[in-house]
């Protein structure tokens, strides 16, 4: 049985994940199934929310426990997709600051062992995100910048933060490519190499 690709988006909320999902669900071959954060999102409990979507800065230390659980469990749901000839998109904000490390990324690398991962940066400017930030305020409850506070702690911590260690197979910014661009991207470094390495580096990273 064929084992089905995965693409793992990680990075800031409004730095255009789910754009790059959309389009990657409607140009590539094959079926990709979305299993990301908004996804997840939607089957957690109401009490236990945002899950893994929980910002940097341990604010919510109560519900901690559970997000290496809520990770795994996804992780697992992904590797099972795969191995059922689907391919995967996730888009997710991967971060460590917690009240205390939980070292998630590496534990979810560790269980895509042996599966075809390719793990993509998705980078945008912060002035660029509070800009997306503060079109979306009203529908969706985006914390935005004001004239008193125009780069809220919390958007500073998602920019500091997602992008540690860093170790990706691809990155792209979503300021200066389209969605449609970053899938042509993507599709590239699957098509034309080389080989994938960083979810293996992760996970040799938890060993060590």
């Amino acid at each position: 049985m064929q084992i089905g690709q995965i693409i793992i988006l990680n990075g800031a909320p409004r730095s255009g994940k789910s754009s790059i999902v959309q389009a990657i669900q409607e140009t590539f071959d094959g079926v990709w199934m979305n299993l990301g954060v908004d996804t997840f999102a939607q089957i957690t409990p109401p009490k236990f929310r945002p899950g893994i979507g929980l910002r940097p800065g341990g604010e919510r230390p109560d519900l901690e426990m559970h997000v290496p659980r809520f990770y795994a469990a996804l992780y697992e749901s992904i590797a099972a997709h795969s191995r059922s000839s689907l391919n995967v998109i996730a888009d997710l904000g991967h971060h460590d600051a917690y009240s205390k490390p939980l070292n998630i990324l590496a534990d979810c690398a560790g269980r895509l062992a042996g599966l075809p991962v390719l793990f993509v940066g998705v980078r945008c400017p912060i002035e660029v995100i509070l800009e997306r930030r503060a079109r979306s305020a009203a529908d969706e409850g985006y914390v935005t910048g004001s004239s008193d506070d125009p780069m809220p702690r919390p958007v500073r911590l998602w920019q500091d933060e997602v992008h540690r260690p860093g170790i990706y197979d691809l990155e792209v910014d979503t300021s200066l490519l389209s969605p449609q661009q970053c899938a042509e991207a993507i599709r590239r470094r699957l098509d034309h190499g080389p080989r994938p390495t960083a979810f293996r580096s992760l996970a040799q990273s938890q060993v060590g």
